[in-house]
Order: structure tokens, then sequence, then C-alpha cells
């Protein structure tokens, strides 16, 4: 199997979770069994949840049933395609050996098996590549996003609100479902950050793009003399892992109770129900309040760490966790962003494929399929001509 062009700034282990980077980095060779190893580690998890499947002790629990349903029908499409990839290619090096026999009449008709299986590799090649783009991740149908206000004060607490509202519009032209997960509100209605959970078809592939610095130009509500102020937010989206996947254990974090409170720490229950959860091989510490309950609570905090955790783990088996973490969601400093917004001339520029459209005001009202699908499109486009053909 050929080598393949991929552009990349360093040495990489996984070519599926950098094919949205590739405009931006330096060039080098990375094999194609890159890709064969990375379809094999998911037909060899499918093989696992098949046989899980059958097994007494999770046929016996019926949450653990469901979370290993669910992973299982995700990756079914790939791993099934996949194997029919695996059985093309046997057939082609049989018939090869037949190509290279003494029988004249056989090798003839072997050379006519070997092109049409190669065809047909080719075409099934294709489709695995399809269904990959947007990252290795790109099957789930479950993700966790978080928002969080970067620089710009409370005018980038109020337009990381604005994000929220037009992400909860995009969900629901996409008739997916979101669940708030965690806030903390400001008292002129924005968020410091808020947490989404959100489920449904290719929920996380049309996502992802969304991770980064998103800036805006505009005039804000609190500004009195009418001047265009620049604010940012940063977005930050993580595949939500199945139970299966990542074990948490009571023993593997820290739970604190305290009071919940409003918008800078006005009106403090009476009751202790807000939870905050400090995991300690990593120190990551999720805080959820919004709830009256506590168990509530305590089932959305598991949630958002777990994904924290899929999140940190997958990028420490590419030796890229810190590095690539910061590349994702950048300081929250104006400079640093994927997205601008400016109101004014109801423009937003995705930075990344250089897509302008004076189309903002559609944008904000959930619209995001113009920029999605660019995105999606480039990806395509990028990882067909990276990898090229098979021979």
């Amino acid at each position: 199997m050929e080598e393949c062009i991929l552009l990349a700034r360093t040495h990489t282990s996984s070519l599926l979770n950098y094919a949205h980077h590739l405009t931006n980095f330096n060039s080098y060779i990375v094999p194609c069994s890159i890709m064969r190893e990375l379809l094999e580690e998911k037909l060899t998890r499918f093989n696992e949840l098949e046989r899980q499947m059958s097994d007494p002790a999770v046929l016996s629990d019926s949450n653990r049933m469901a979370a290993v349903a669910r992973e299982h029908g995700s990756l079914q499409r790939l791993a099934t395609r996949y194997r029919q990839f695996k059985e093309v290619s046997q057939q082609i090096h049989d018939a090869q050996e037949m190509v290279n026999g003494d029988d004249q009449e056989m090798r003839e008709l072997a050379e006519q098996e070997v092109l049409q299986r190669k065809e047909d590799r080719e075409r099934i090649w294709k489709d695995l590549l399809e269904m990959t783009v947007g990252g290795e991740d790109a099957h789930r149908s479950r993700c966790v996003m978080e928002i969080r206000a970067g620089t710009g004060g409370d005018e980038a607490a109020l337009f990381a609100r604005d994000l929220y509202e037009m992400y909860k519009k995009y969900a629901e032209l996409r008739n997916w479902k979101v669940e708030l997960l965690g806030a903390s509100p400001t008292e002129l209605g924005g968020f410091k950050e808020i947490n989404l959970g959100f489920q449904g078809e290719s929920v996380f592939r049309d996502l992802r793009y969304e991770s980064g610095g998103h800036r805006v130009q505009r005039v804000p509500e609190t500004e009195a003399k009418g001047r265009i102020h620049t604010s940012a937010a940063t977005v930050a989206v993580l595949p939500e892992p199945e139970d299966v996947e990542v074990e948490l254990k009571q023993d593997d974090y820290r739970k604190d109770i305290y009071h919940a409170s409003g918008p800078g720490g006005q009106h403090v229950n009476k009751t202790a129900s807000a939870v905050r959860l400090t995991h300690h091989e990593t120190g990551i510490a999720v805080a959820i309040q919004d709830e009256k309950s506590q168990h509530k609570n305590l089932a959305k905090a598991i949630r958002v760490l777990k994904s924290r955790i899929y999140d940190i783990k997958q990028r420490e088996e590419r030796e890229k966790r810190d590095s690539e973490r910061k590349e994702m969601v950048g300081s929250g400093d104006r400079s640093q962003r994927i997205r601008t917004y400016n109101f004014p001339e109801n423009r937003v520029t995705h930075h990344s494929v250089n897509l302008t459209l004076y189309k903002l005001d559609q944008i904000m009202a959930g619209n995001l399929h113009p920029i999605t699908n660019a995105l999606i499109d480039h990806d395509r486009e990028s990882l067909r001509q990276s990898m090229g053909g098979l021979d």
C-alpha cells in the first residue's frame, strides 16, 4: 500500500483526528497503514461489544447492556464496511496468487478478477473515508459542549449566552436533544460558563468544528456611547463516552457538597444540593448546581467529568494532550479565534477555510448549515487528496 501525503505540524499517531487541521500544517509523509490501524481498532472494539452482548454478566445489568448496545450500534456501519474491505482485500490476494500460476487460462481469469476486486476495494475505501470525515470519534451520537466567556468582561459573558442560544436553535433544526448540564450565570443575563449535552445523529461530527475561539465585534448592550467593542468566548466540544469506555469509581474522585447560589453569588439556597467532583488522577474539577436535587447534580457532574477524562486519555495516547487542548480552545484572547461575528456588517468569517458569509442574522438564528457543510466538504476533499489510491 502506497504512502500518502498528510499535512501536519508535528508527528502524530492519529490521521483521522487531525484531518480538520490539514490546511494549517506543514507537509510530511504518513503511511496509509495508520488509517488501517485505526479501522482495526474500531473493528476489534465492535467484535468485543458483540461478545459482551451475549455475556450473562452484561445481560443481567440493564444499564451496562444499554451502554454496550448504544456503542455497538454507533460502530456497526463502519465496522461492517471495514469487514467487507478486508474480505475484498483477501480475494485480491488469492486471485493474485493465481495470476502467478502456470495455467494461462486461469491467469487471464485471475487478472480480470484482480481488476474487478480492486475497483470494489477502492469504492469501499472511499466509503470508509466518508464515514470517518471529522475524526475517529465522528460516529458518536452524544457530546458535551463547554462555552466560556473570554476577553471582554460582561460583554463576553453576554456573547457566551448568544452562542448558547445559537447552538440551541441549531439543535432544534437538526432534531437533536439538548440538555443543560451546568451554568454560571452573571447578573446581566450572560454566562461565565455553560455546559451542554447534545444527542442526535452526526452530532459530534458536526459540532466538533465549533471548538476554538469565537470573536464578536458589535456595540455591546453595556455600551452607552455606541462604540463597537471586540470580545471573545471559547467553545470546546468533547465526545461523550459510554459507561463501558470510562470506568469511574467513587474512590477515583473527591465529592464536595455545598449550597448553590445565583448570579454574582446572590440568593444562596438553603439546601446543600450543589456538587463538585475533583478527579484525583487528572485534577479535573466539575461543579454542577442547576438542579434542586443533589442526586441529579451528581449524575450530570459525572457525565461531564467522564467526557473530560475521555478527552484527556485520548490526547495522552497521541502524546499531545496539553498542547492540543490549548490549541483547541485557546486562552480566550481575541487573537486566538476560529470565527469572527461582525454584527455591524452582518458578517461571519470562519478563518480556517477563509469562508465569509453576509448572513450573520441567519447564523445566530441557528442556521449553521452553510458553515458546517463547508467545513465537512473541506475535510472530505483534503482527506481524499491526502489518502490517494490504494495501489
